[in-house]
């Protein structure tokens, strides 16, 4: 039997491994999940809005809102529009029903739901926008079957519907902001068509400048 003598250490003389609080050994291995969790929580969240968006495109209620009057020139960026509607202005708003809600914001942000009816004609060209008719802090259940409830944030000063940028097609970009101009500067306004889903959530898919309309 071999004998190892006692001056020759019968392992390598490793030194210990010590751990401090809040570290890890350069030799100790993270479980896989601890990777791609958070990656798969990001891509969910990168595909949820515009699924979502496809979602309400598709099964969303049409409607028409009324833009509001802005300076042409501040209107026009090239690639989008960046539009206002009438419903944006809590002015416009705190005389319905249930409008008082802007007077307890002072100084708050929230969400907030915009109830609209469908005009009495339905076939004009342009169509006529919806009208605001009461403002409800929490999502409404007992609509009419020619109502919806559109979902809007109040920063402080206005309500953002999520539609106020408006990204145009290569193709027809030349022309939209032409026509677009033309009206701006005549202090017109058109109407944008939206689709909006029981939740309150809307997608834009089309303008009307004038007699003109772009689908999208």
């Amino acid at each position: 039997m071999t004998r190892i003598p006692p001056n020759i250490p019968s392992k390598p003389p490793y030194p210990e491994t010590k751990t401090l609080p809040g570290f890890i050994t350069a030799h100790r291995h993270l479980p896989g999940w601890r990777l791609w969790l958070p990656l798969l929580f990001q891509a969910l969240i990168i595909v949820a809005v515009p699924a979502r968006d496809a979602y309400t495109y598709v099964a969303g209620k049409p409607i028409t809102l009324q833009t509001a009057p802005v300076d042409p020139y501040d209107l026009l960026r090239g690639y989008y529009q960046t539009l206002n509607y009438d419903i944006s202005n809590p002015t416009t708003l705190n005389g319905l029903p249930g409008g008082n809600w802007f007077d307890q914001m002072t100084g708050k942000t929230g969400s907030v739901y915009v109830v609209l009816q469908a005009p009495d004609r339905t076939d004009a060209i342009p169509p006529q926008p919806w009208t605001p008719v009461r403002v409800s802090a929490d999502r409404p259940t007992d609509l009419a079957p020619n109502q919806v409830a559109l979902q809007g944030h109040y920063n402080g000063w206005q309500i953002e519907y999520g539609l106020e940028t408006y990204y145009l097609p290569e193709d027809q970009r030349t022309q939209i902001n032409s026509d677009i101009l033309q009206v701006q500067l005549d202090r017109q306004t058109f109407v944008v068509d939206v689709k909006v889903d029981e939740g309150g959530n809307a997608v834009p898919t089309g303008l009307w400048v004038s007699d003109r309309n772009y689908r999208f």
